[in-house]
């Protein structure tokens, strides 16, 4: 069984990308038994975040009641990772 993990590719409003990436690293620093990455990329999104945890439902709240709330994010696409299929 793998570890309960999400992609989220982020939009935000012109420039303010390395603000909210900041205030991403600290905001997840404080959570408990998480794991994150968050990276600036080129493309259609500005950011990527990737979390893990050992509670889905952890992962969940994380990205409803923090990322999704986020001041100059104009759009966010999660994708979590299909356990079953991460055994082949």
């Amino acid at each position: 069984m793998c570890v309960p993990t999400a992609y989220i590719l982020i939009n935000s409003d012109l420039g303010t990308d390395s603000s909210i990436i900041e205030y991403l690293n600290k905001t997840l620093s404080e959570e408990k038994d998480i794991q994150f990455e968050v990276h600036g990329v080129y493309g259609v999104y500005d950011i990527i975040v990737k979390l893990t945890s050992e509670n889905g439902e952890t992962l969940r709240g994380i990205i409803t009641n923090k990322v999704r709330k986020i001041d100059h994010v104009q759009s966010t696409l999660t994708m979590m990772v299909i356990d079953e299929q991460d055994k082949s």
